[in-house]
């Protein structure tokens, strides 16, 4: 038996069973928000990196990384799962970024074969002036358009999602 609901029918136990119902689930519609969401504020936190910095998010996310492990530096491997990238879409990457004067690769001490990388007295520059631009324009673009009671819970939300999310991401080998 099926039972008419917002347009679409739908089975007894709940299933799918038209694409407009398909389209209209509340929760295709939230992931569907989040993930444009997610892409817009890309473009316009991104595109202010690079106009006021001159460097992509992305070369700006590897220099968080770097900044965050500080010390002797970070394998390209664990550079690629933290931004799940290729071997070679991290090769890459390294590469611009090291003749940018960003990074530069050291031995690993713990693997002979092994590189790390890590920033330069440039990168760590560019790293920290990015970053006052990226606050602003998060703060602007992200949270002051939530009520502030929803600021803090938004927050968790978030880091709950984006740790199941990588927990469940194949490890790169």
């Amino acid at each position: 038996m099926r039972v008419e609901e917002n347009g679409g029918s739908v089975d007894e136990d709940g299933l799918i069973s038209t694409a407009k119902q398909a389209a209209d689930h509340e929760l295709v519609l939230g992931f569907g928000r989040l993930l444009g969401a997610a892409g817009r504020l890309e473009y316009i936190l991104g595109r202010a990196i690079e106009v006021e910095c001159g460097i992509s998010h992305l070369v700006f996310e590897v220099l968080l990384i770097l900044g965050r492990a500080g010390g002797d530096g970070v394998s390209m491997k664990a550079i690629g799962q933290e931004q799940v990238l290729t071997t070679g879409g991290v090769t890459r990457l390294v590469d611009r970024m090291e003749e940018a004067g960003l990074v530069e690769r050291t031995d690993d001490p713990a693997d002979r074969r092994g590189r790390l990388v890590r920033l330069t007295e440039l990168g760590e520059r560019k790293a920290v002036q990015a970053a006052r631009v990226h606050l602003e324009n998060i703060r602007r673009h992200f949270l002051e358009p939530l009520p502030a009671s929803h600021r803090r819970q938004f927050m968790d939300d978030l880091r709950i999602l984006s740790h199941t999310a990588r927990d469940a991401l194949p490890r790169l080998r």
